[in-house]
């Protein structure tokens, strides 16, 4: 009974990984989640497919691990967060598309009650938009018909990804979430670890659409047997970036990780103090044990892997994202052009939900190279943001752990580390999502008996140090911040030199 078994739900795939208890990947299986945008900067999900897809991945693992599920001592499920879902309690249907993280149709309303913004912040550490549940959770009950009585009767579920799949894994005996997912709701108060009556009266969510908030390691009830094989007890839950955190067992206060797929996440380790952000950055719950909350500063930017995505599928610049790291060798620099992915807005530092895209510093030499190189480079300058931010804060990491798909791009990782001007560390397992997500399982069913466990377990296998002057990082900095000026919202290009 040492295996674990991980669900993975991401935003533009879904996976399950067994792992070992040495946190070894024993077999997995994993599905693309194909996303929908009805209308301009819309993004939805069909949250019915992402709970067959994330039970036919669980039962893909098995078979390619080659075990039956009752030699799983535990199951850990990481999802997107923010990815909002309403359902009939009753039925066990969803009541609407379930509304991503990435969506911004409720940028009117935030930006209307800006005057919020700090009494937000000092509550949930959070900013007053789009990203967060708490305006989709709004939107939904006052555009779906007969939503908001229903809720309010307590017929109707809330849940971010991870709160529908324990629904639906449990037959529907359990309604919870853990304190990280529900500290990126913004109606959860980090302070007091719990649903805030406050929050809940200013964005209209009736109390009885909402989860039990449990801690990230411990009993969130057993599987249906019949799901896959044998009843599997579900003992740890974590969004993404806080799986992540744990699977790079980043335990210790200034311990960082970066983790890059469909966005780019940023996530430093605060310890039991829970640090409020002067540069615009997020303050959240990076575990909860033992009714003990471990806060986090957090960046978010919003498009990483998804600009490489967008290469692919909508400007069919390339087929395959494994062809960008050639593409970016295969030139000396990207010549001055700038490809800002503003594509559902910026998120930090600048958070401006109505900036657009752009690619800049086009000229007659321009050619498909420069501009895929561009698009690389520009979640290396995003993440130079953020690490600057936290600076600005009075932390600055002096490494960074990093994970995601993107990672295994040697060329992005060594861009990483000269555009930071810090080490970037990549570890032996890549999947830290996922493996987040394992151990927290491990440590709720007691296959691991402390966090000093789960640490000693992390391996490096690649540390990539920065090469690039210091004096070159920063004038490629300044040609971004040129660009992110001309997409800003409201701003006026800076004037030409």
């Amino acid at each position: 009974m040492s295996f674990l078994l991980a669900i993975d739900q991401g935003t533009t795939s879904t996976r399950a990984i067994v792992f070992d208890r040495a946190g070894r990947n024993r077999g997995s299986a994993q599905q693309e989640l194909p996303q929908s945008y009805p209308a301009s900067g819309w993004v939805e999900h069909d949250a019915l497919r992402i709970w067959q897809d994330s039970l036919a991945c669980a039962r893909g693992a098995l078979r390619a691990a080659g075990i039956e599920a009752s030699q799983v001592a535990a199951l850990g499920i990481t999802n997107q967060r923010e990815t909002t879902v309403i359902w009939d309690r009753a039925s066990g249907l969803p009541i609407a598309p379930a509304i991503v993280w990435q969506d911004r149709r409720t940028a009117e309303f935030c930006a209307a009650h800006a005057g919020r913004s700090d009494w937000l912040a000092d509550k949930t550490g959070l900013l007053l938009d789009p990203y967060f549940s708490a305006t989709k959770i709004a939107w939904l009950l006052d555009q779906v018909p007969g939503a908001r009585p229903r809720a309010e009767a307590g017929e109707l579920a809330f849940g971010t990804v991870d709160s529908w799949l324990l629904w639906n894994l449990t037959g529907g005996r359990v309604h919870a979430t853990d304190a990280s997912n529900a500290s990126r709701t913004a109606l959860f108060n980090i302070h007091s670890q719990q649903w805030d009556e406050e929050l809940l009266a200013f964005f209209r969510v009736p109390r009885a659409l909402l989860p039990e908030v449990r801690d990230s390691a411990g009993d969130f009830g057993v599987t249906d047997a019949d799901l896959l094989g044998a009843p599997v007890p579900v003992r740890g839950i974590a969004g993404d970036q806080q799986a992540a955190t744990v699977g790079q067992a980043c335990f210790a206060p200034g311990m960082t990780k970066s983790t890059y797929g469909t966005g780019c996440f940023l996530v430093l380790n605060t310890g039991s103090q829970c640090l409020r952000s002067r540069h615009r950055l997020l303050s959240t719950v990076a575990y909860r044990l033992n009714g003990r909350p471990t806060y986090a500063l957090e960046g978010s930017i919003f498009v990483a892997g998804a600009a490489v995505q967008w290469l692919r599928d909508a400007v069919h610049l390339i087929q395959s994202a494994g062809e960008t790291e050639a593409l970016a060798r295969s030139l000396p620099d990207a010549q001055g052009v700038y490809l800002v992915p503003a594509f559902t807005g910026l998120g930090a530092p600048w958070w401006d939900p109505q900036a657009r895209g752009a690619i800049f510093g086009l000229t007659r030499d321009t050619g498909l190279a420069h501009i895929v190189r561009a698009a690389l480079e520009s979640v290396a300058y995003q993440t130079r943001d953020l690490l600057d931010a936290m600076a600005a804060d009075g932390v600055r990491p002096n490494e960074l752990r990093v994970d995601g798909g993107m990672v295994v791009n040697d060329w992005l990782t060594q861009f990483l580390a000269d555009a930071l001007q810090v080490p970037v560390l990549r570890p032996r397992v890549t999947e830290t999502t996922a493996l987040g997500a394992a151990f927290l399982a491990g440590l709720g069913a007691g296959v691991y008996g402390s966090l000093e466990e789960i640490a000693a377990l992390w391996e490096q296998e690649r540390r990539f140090e920065p090469a690039l002057p210091g004096e070159q990082a920063d004038r490629l900095m300044a040609g971004w911040h040129a660009a992110i000026a001309r997409v800003r919202s409201g701003t006026p290009p800076p004037p030409v030199e």
